[in-house]
């Protein structure tokens, strides 16, 4: 099975620690990291806000599924990691990830946590897509 690894322009770096986006052409899907609040620099967006941090995250998906093919019309499974989490916060998330998408939600997962990779990110959200 082939597999293809990308990291777009538009995303921050990561080089050697993981691929933004990996593609597997025969099952037609594609499996995007955990995405967080950075901006193309590397640069928080939104600190202490779970609503701003969720929009700089959907426009990283944006970007990160469009290299590979794909837009979050075609998204099949969201996982969402919410630090500092409390159910008040959960609506500006969704509203983010819904906006400008037509199709019924994908299968979600919703999962408190204590803190993640950095105390700075509120929250990490990875994406499971069909081509």
């Amino acid at each position: 099975m082939s597999l293809r690894h990308i990291d777009p322009e538009g995303l921050h770096p990561v080089p050697g620690v993981l691929s933004h986006a990996v593609v597997v052409p025969e099952a037609g899907l594609v499996y995007l990291s955990g995405q967080v609040a950075w901006n193309p620099a590397g640069e928080l967006v939104g600190a202490g806000d779970h609503g701003r941090q969720a929009q700089q995250i959907v426009r990283n998906i944006d970007i990160a599924l469009a290299a590979a093919g794909t837009d979050r019309s075609h998204v099949v499974k969201e996982t969402i990691y919410i630090a500092d989490y409390s159910p008040d916060v959960v609506q500006p998330i969704i509203d983010a990830l819904r906006k400008g998408v037509t199709t019924p939600p994908p299968a979600q997962t919703i999962v408190g946590v204590a803190t993640l990779y950095s105390p700075e990110f509120l929250l990490e959200i990875d994406i499971v897509a069909t081509l």
